[in-house]
């Protein structure tokens, strides 16, 4: 059976322009080569306007001095400081390419047999890894998919701010009322919130009494903890050791961490909903949902930080962006085990990882699957992260075919969607 690898990018035209940029949060350096080996000091450029049109200048004028036809920019992966040039250079005629810091690492230890990091040394080890064809394909995410990406980001920001704050509310909470937190174990139930809001303290509770404290549980939560839950409260604060001196204090910033905790439970529910009117504007996305366990905001995440499954070409390429490709270390007789490398997005994984858990269990997609891995041997972290690989070439080849996912596959064509 052929298989189908990812291409590698393909060694720079012999007669293109190679340009780097060392990326930083306020000077950038540039450096130009040319394929005989002529090139240009590095020099610095701010990373506002200004100093995107003095690169763009000076490349042009390099490119037409040595009468090269192509342009190769590249750039090592960065955080958010890279992005207003790279939307800057993709309205240019350049072919926009990204390397991966370690190989940057690896590269510079060969160049003057010295580890020495300088900002005149980086580019030109950047521009070899470009030379040797080693560079990464770049998909900057357009119009809803970077919608989705930014949405996606902000939520998962979001839900890591209001899990401190809760962790925060518990510490203090422990320290005035610490049965609190036997008898209402989820922090982020509205019951639980409206109890630690309006009565935070053993002696709060015991005024307001078992029948009044059980009427607002019932109100709150839609009457799903009643009297037994009242009771169980009711009776440790009677038994609290929680302190007394201090307290005010301690009150204070917990009305201040229940007000942003809410605050942040509106904001992600806003995001989401926002999450779900992208995802109408993305037509393969119907075909992402059409997968059991899959939803909107799981879609959501995917497509934000894959940028668009159709410019990838095979499943390969996809695999590497995620980190989910595999590699080994073997020697002579030794043979390694196999590990994923993580040399790609971390969010993308963590996306796949989570759908995958809800896929394994009882009657999920992925569950005979994970189960004929878990009896052959296989560890069951490690059988989750093959569900997770399993699970990106499913979405590919359904996004690829312009199809829907059908469990019974074997027996049953998938449905062609309309275009």
């Amino acid at each position: 059976m052929r298989r189908n690898k990812a291409k590698k990018l393909a060694k720079v035209n012999g007669n293109a322009l190679i340009a780097e940029i060392d990326i930083g949060k306020k000077v950038n350096y540039g450096y130009f080569r040319a394929p005989d080996g002529q090139d240009i000091k590095p020099f610095a450029f701010h990373n506002l306007r200004d100093g995107f049109e003095m690169f763009w200048t000076k490349l042009v004028e390099f490119q037409r001095g040595h009468n090269l036809e192509g342009i190769v920019v590249g750039f090592e992966s960065t955080g958010p400081y890279a992005e207003p040039m790279l939307h800057f250079l993709k309205e240019k005629k350049a072919t926009l390419v990204q390397t991966n810091p370690m190989h940057t690492k690896r590269l510079k230890e060969l160049t003057g047999n010295s580890p020495n990091k300088t900002d005149a040394k980086d580019p030109k080890v950047i521009a070899d890894v470009i030379t040797l064809g080693h560079a990464l394909t770049l998909v900057i995410p357009e119009g809803p998919a970077a919608e989705l990406r930014r949405l996606s980001q902000a939520r998962e920001r979001a839900i890591k701010s209001r899990t401190a704050m809760s962790n925060q509310l518990q510490h203090l909470l422990f320290v005035l009322f610490p049965e609190f937190l036997w008898t209402m174990k989820h922090m982020k139930s509205k019951s639980v919130l409206h109890l630690v809001e309006n009565c935070p303290t053993p002696e709060s509770i015991i005024r307001m009494g078992i029948e009044a404290l059980s009427a607002i549980l019932r109100k709150i939560s839609r009457g799903r903890p009643g009297q037994e839950r009242a009771k169980e409260i009711f009776e440790a604060a009677q038994k609290s050791v929680g302190i007394s001196e201090g307290r005010e204090s301690i009150l204070r910033e917990i009305q201040h961490l229940v007000s942003n905790i809410g605050n942040e439970g509106c904001f992600i529910a806003s995001l989401e909903k926002e999450m779900e009117h992208y995802l109408e504007k993305i037509p393969y996305s119907r075909s992402i949902l059409s997968i059991k366990g899959i939803g909107k905001v799981t879609a959501a995440g995917l497509i934000g930080e894959v940028g668009d499954f159709r410019k990838f070409s095979t499943i390969s390429q996809i695999t590497k962006l995620a980190g989910l490709d595999l590699y080994e270390i073997s020697s002579g007789r030794k043979k390694g085990q196999r590990h994923i490398s993580k040399r790609g997005r971390s969010y993308l994984r963590k996306i796949l990882f989570f759908a995958s858990l809800s896929m394994v269990r009882n009657k999920g997609i992925l569950h005979a699957q994970y189960q004929q891995a878990v009896d052959r041997g296989m560890a069951k972290i490690k059988a989750l992260i093959a569900m997770s690989r399993k699970l990106l070439r499913i979405i590919f080849a359904i996004v690829r075919d312009n199809t829907v996912y059908a469990s019974n596959h074997e027996h049953m064509c998938h449905s062609k969607l309309a275009a």
